[in-house]
Formats: C-alpha cells, sequence, structure tokens
C-alpha cells in the first residue's frame, strides 16, 4: 500500500472474548501498523439475549469490560496507531429492540451486522430441508436487516456460499441477489469485501466477483474487512482486495468514524 501518510483502515476483527480469536487487541492493532495501516476497527461479535450463539460471542456481561478494553487499547497506542470501536451483530428477526438498545450503551464507530446462517438457532429456524429455499431466506434476511437502519455495513454478505459450496448455484440464485441488493442500495447501507473467505472452503472473497459487480452497479459502497480472528490476518490481502474492486468499477472504499461514513480513493491507497 502507499508510502504516504497510511489512510486505511482494517474494519473487522475480533478479540478473545468472542471464544474463538486470539491475541490481545495491542498486538491487532500492532499488525495493522506494520500492515501499513492507518488503524483498526474492532468489532467482536456481540452479546446476544437467551443464549443465541453463546458459543461464539461475549457473554451480555462481558460488554463492558470489551468496550474498556478496546478503549485502554486506543489509549496506549495514542500516536502510534488509531484504535476504534465497533461491534460485529447479528440480525435474527425479533432481536431488533434488543440490538437497538444495545447499541446505544457505548460511543461506537462502526457497527457491522451479520446474517450467521451457520448458527444453531438460525438453522433450527429457518432450514426445512431444502437448500435453495434457505439460500433465499439468507439473502432475504441479509436485505431486512439493511432495511433495520440498525448497521453501517453488512458483513461477509455472500457467506452462505460456504455453507455447501456443491449447491451453491450462483446462476440461480442472480435473481434473488439483485433483487436483495436492490433492497439494500435503497436503504444506504453499506457492504463488506471480506478478504478471509481466500481461507474457506469456497476459496474467493466474501462476495465474489459477480456479486462486487453487482454492487457496483448500484453504487452500494464497500468498506474492507480482513475478519482477523488472530493479529497475524490483519490486514491480509487487502492489495489484492483493492484490486478486485477496481477491476469490479469501484474507485472509492468507505471507513467509518463515529458513525459516519466517508470514502477515499483506491488510487491514493494502492
Amino acid at each position: 500500500m502507499s508510502a504516504e501518510a497510511p489512510i486505511l483502515f482494517d474494519s473487522h476483527m475480533h478479540t478473545p472474548l468472542c471464544k474463538h480469536a486470539v491475541g490481545h487487541p495491542r498486538a491487532y492493532a500492532r499488525q495493522g501498523q506494520a500492515r501499513g495501516l492507518a488503524g483498526v476497527i474492532f468489532t467482536c461479535h456481540s452479546p446476544m439475549p437467551d443464549g443465541f450463539g453463546a458459543s461464539v460471542r461475549m457473554d451480555p456481561g462481558q460488554f463492558e469490560y470489551y468496550v474498556s478494553l478496546i478503549e485502554k487499547t486506543a489509549e496506549d497506542l495514542e500516536g502510534e496507531s488509531t484504535v476504534l470501536l465497533g461491534l460485529e451483530s447479528d440480525f435474527f428477526p425479533g432481536m431488533e429492540r434488543w440490538l437497538e438498545e444495545l447499541h446505544g450503551r457505548a460511543e461506537f464507530h462502526y457497527i457491522l451486522g451479520s446474517v450467521h446462517y451457520h448458527l444453531r438457532e438460525y438453522h433450527e429456524a429457518y432450514f426445512q430441508g431444502d437448500v435453495f429455499a434457505f439460500q433465499k431466506q439468507y439473502f432475504d434476511h441479509l436485505a431486512e436487516s439493511a432495511e433495520t437502519g440498525l448497521f453501517d455495513a453488512l458483513a461477509h454478505p455472500d457467506l452462505i456460499k460456504n455453507a455447501s459450496p456443491e449447491s451453491y448455484d450462483l446462476e440461480r440464485l442472480l435473481p434473488v441477489i439483485g433483487e436483495a441488493l436492490d433492497r439494500i442500495a435503497a436503504a444506504g447501507t453499506a457492504m463488506e469485501l471480506n478478504t478471509s473467505g481466500m481461507n474457506k472452503i469456497y476459496p474467493e472473497m466474501n462476495p465474489g466477483p459477480v456479486m462486487l459487480g453487482m454492487m457496483r452497479e448500484r453504487e452500494i459502497p464497500v468498506v474492507l474487512g480482513s475478519d482477523s480472528h488472530m493479529p497475524e490476518r490483519v490486514g491480509a490481502d487487502f492489495e489484492f482486495a483493492l484490486e478486485v474492486l477496481q477491476d469490479a468499477g469501484f474507485e472509492e472504499v468507505s471507513l467509518y468514524h463515529r458513525r459516519r461514513r466517508r470514502s477515499v480513493l483506491i488510487a491514493d491507497v494502492i
């Protein structure tokens, strides 16, 4: 990335509070600094009520500790690297009031919305044995999450392809995806290009190039995130991601500060 003053952030990473990440936040921030980033935004998995996905997120009683952990990291690294507080919150119909209250409990810079199809509670509620119907439901919920106005951007927006890649028929799903993207664009919600997809069973970024091109056609802003669960992953594959964005016709990449979006030119980053 550019040898000039850094301007790009990694806007998706976790802490050990989610029970499946390792490393102190300072290590993540320092890795971002080493990768030439201006800073990082922590978006650990939000607490949820009634034990929803409890094995892969912080407990409700840990929320204040999470906030203080990131704030303390920001203080420790002040003048070296910018560390911002964010959250990755699960969307599940019926959770809206819980999330609205949660998001008001701290001064967040960025709220990332996710539909995690693979969580037991989601799977039990919506998978009825028809894989294609399940995939359609996923994209409908993705659009519905944007329409709630609760989120600044939507994480890994074609994550469903990792559920059963042998059953992911992109051509068949294009009308479904297009309708979801129309709704997301109308809601004014950004979407993420998540580089961690390169390491998953369906080895391409989330979203893939076809869906990314459809997002560009609808002028949906894109935010970059590594989805790091270990410090070494911060900023991983960002150079390639910027090239992918350019190939799809994007000229800008978006960043969030105090929940306000701004954009930087990709040409100024590369």
